[in-house]
């Protein structure tokens, strides 16, 4: 390593970086992160961590605890879309619900582990006994901490990265090296005194100053498999995974819609799914459908119940019949409570007569039958 002229080499990987598709790419120190470390400490405090994040936090922060003598980071973003092209129309007796944009196409996940991969590649290539550590979202680090490290952009007041050029439109991904590669200068602050994304949360989530409470985002929610608290169920809106609120009304993604990733481009009929059909598909074609998609990670269970929420707003009659199935036959307690409530939604008498009839055992299902009837009786 000692004849390799370090400046070279992170020119080099820039330009192979462009070349392989990735739309920015930055470079960072292996020093702790220990302003993340702060906020972390205080999430776990307050109770507000999802368990979704990796669970120890001083591996999150010193990334000599997870790497041999790291000698820098190098972090890589790449944009995808935010529109899709013929786009389905929602119709009544055929509504249809929505995917974030993070989940269209390809998982992401797989999509930056191959760049990655192919950069990992040209550096070993050049430098033998450079040793890498590549992750994407599930790994120790946090993605945005080491991307406003970086220099590709700035952790907005919704806590998601945003860069000049692109937005938050963007994957991030990182690898740690033992390479000293130079780094390159964070950004700093460009939100000022914007709050769109604070003041259009549908949940209340985001706090202000870069703060959230991720436990009531309907990203977060959108993906747990319990019931959903029926505080939140008429904000779910048309969502069957993630939310994209903050970052539509974001002044940095106006107008921006990029598409230089075949992977990433949506199927119409998979992002904006029917939903009626999503309350009887099988394991099998659950996983043929969707698997690729990271909106997928979670099974169907999510996915079902959040359908029949959307179903309740739309009060979609016609949707009465399947749904009636699902409070009586199916074997999972969330799907036939939250099937229940949703007829109680919609009303009329199929469904007034279903609940009535139902038999159940569960206790939770039992309270979401009687909250079903009650908001029939309110009428």
């Amino acid at each position: 390593m000692q004849n390799i002229d370090m400046n070279d080499l992170k020119q080099d990987i820039i330009a192979y970086a462009d070349e392989i598709g990735i739309q920015k790419i930055g470079f960072a120190s292996a020093d702790p992160f220990l302003e993340l470390k702060a906020r972390l400490e205080v999430a776990a405090k307050e109770d507000v961590l999802t368990g979704f994040e990796h669970p120890n936090i001083d591996e999150r922060v010193y990334p000599d605890l997870i790497f041999k003598e790291p000698r820098s980071i190098i972090a890589i973003a790449l944009a995808y879309p935010s529109k899709m092209k013929n786009e389905p129309v929602s119709r009544k007796e055929a509504r249809r619900g929505i995917f974030s944009r993070a989940s269209w196409g390809t998982d992401y996940h797989t999509v930056l582990r191959e760049k990655l991969t192919l950069l990992e590649a040209f550096i070993a290539e050049r430098v033998p006994d450079a040793r890498f550590k590549s992750m994407v979202d599930t790994g120790e680090f946090s993605d945005v901490a080491v991307a406003e490290r970086a220099g590709i952009g700035w952790r907005g007041k919704n806590t998601l990265l945003i860069s000049p050029e692109f937005g938050s439109f963007i994957y991030l991904g990182e690898m740690l090296t033992n390479l000293p590669l130079a780094s390159d200068k964070p950004m700093g602050d460009l939100c000022g005194d914007c709050n769109k994304c604070v003041e259009a949360c549908p949940t209340g989530s985001l706090l202000g100053e870069g703060k959230m409470n991720p436990k009531i985002c309907l990203s977060y929610l959108s993906q747990t498999k319990g019931f959903l608290d029926e505080k939140y169920r008429d904000v779910l809106h048309n969502r069957l995974y993630g939310c994209d609120t903050c970052q539509s009304v974001c002044p940095y993604n106006r107008g921006h819609d990029f598409h230089f990733h075949e992977a990433m481009e949506p199927d119409p009929e998979l992002v904006k799914p029917e939903l009626k059909p999503l309350l009887s598909i099988s394991n099998k074609e659950f996983k043929q459908k969707f698997g690729p998609m990271a909106g997928s990670w979670r099974g169907k269970k999510p996915i079902q119940r959040n359908a029949i929420i959307v179903l309740a707003r739309y009060k979609d009659k016609t949707a009465v019949p399947e749904l009636i199935r699902c409070m009586t036959e199916d074997p999972r307690p969330v799907i036939r409570g939250t099937a229940a409530w949703a007829l109680g939604k919609i009303g009329g008498e199929e469904a007034e007569q279903a609940l009535l009839r139902a038999e159940e055992q569960d206790t939770e299902v039992l309270a979401e039958i009687t909250r079903a009837k009650n908001l029939i009786g309110a009428r």
